[in-house]
C-alpha cells in the first residue's frame, strides 16, 4: 500500500509539471530566453511541489470517499447507488453554475458546460474500465468519486483568480483519482489483480 501511495504521489507530481509546461509557458519562457539554468530549476522543483500538494488533497480525498461510501451503503442501503445518481447530477449543475455566477456572468456560459461535461464524460470512461474489470455494481461508485469528489477537491482551484491554477490542479487530480481507482481492486484481492470479481470498497 504504502509503494502504490509513493508511487500515487510521484504521478500527481509529474502530471502538475507536464501541465505547467501548457498553462504557464510564460514561467518557462522568461528563463529560456536567456537561459538561466539555476531559474528553470526553481520553476521546475515550484511546479513539482505543487503537484505533490495537489496529491495530498487527492489522497485525503480519495480515503474520505472510502468512509462517506460505507456509510452510504450503512445509511441508505439499496437506495445508495440512486442517491449518488443525484449528487452526481446535482454537482455537474453546480459546476456550471457556481462558476458562471462567480463572474457576474462576464465569462462564457459555453465554456463552462463544455468543462463540466468534459469531466463528466472522463469520469463515465474510467467508470466503465473499473466496471469491466470488477463488475457492473463498481460503475457508479466509480463515477462518484471520480466526479464528485474530484470536483470537491478541485474547490480550492475554482476560487483561484483566473484559470491557471484551476487547470494546474484539475488535471493531476484526475490522474491521481484514475490511478487510485483503478488500482484499489487489485490492493484488496492481491490474489485476483487481473480478474476480480468484487465491488468497490
Amino acid at each position: 500500500m504504502g509503494r502504490v501511495v509513493f508511487k500515487n504521489i510521484n504521478s500527481r507530481g509529474i502530471a502538475g509539471l507536464i501541465t505547467s509546461f501548457f498553462v504557464k509557458t510564460a514561467s518557462y519562457t522568461s528563463v529560456l530566453n536567456p537561459i538561466d539554468s539555476f531559474e528553470l530549476l526553481g520553476v521546475v522543483l515550484f511546479f513539482l511541489g505543487l503537484g505533490f500538494v495537489f496529491s495530498l488533497v487527492s489522497q485525503t480525498g480519495f480515503f474520505a470517499y472510502l468512509f462517506i461510501n460505507q456509510f452510504g451503503l450503512g445509511l441508505f442501503r439499496s437506495f445508495w447507488p440512486t442517491v449518488q445518481m443525484l449528487l452526481i447530477a446535482f454537482v455537474v449543475f453546480d459546476l456550471v453554475y457556481f462558476p458562471y455566477n462567480s463572474t457576474d456572468s462576464e465569462g462564457s456560459l459555453i465554456a463552462y458546460i463544455l468543462m463540466a461535461a468534459a469531466i463528466l464524460v472522463y469520469g463515465l470512461v474510467i467508470a466503465k474500465i473499473k466496471a469491466k474489470q470488477t463488475n457492473q455494481r463498481a460503475f457508479i461508485p466509480a463515477l462518484f468519486l471520480m466526479v464528485v469528489m474530484t470536483s470537491v477537491e478541485w474547490v480550492p482551484g475554482l476560487r483561484t483568480s483566473g484559470t491557471d491554477y484551476a487547470w494546474l490542479m484539475i488535471v493531476p487530480l484526475l490522474v491521481c483519482n484514475t490511478y487510485q481507482l483503478l488500482v484499489l481492486h487489485r490492493l484488496t484481492n492481491p490474489e485476483q489483480k487481473e480478474n476480480v470479481k468484487s465491488e468497490i470498497k
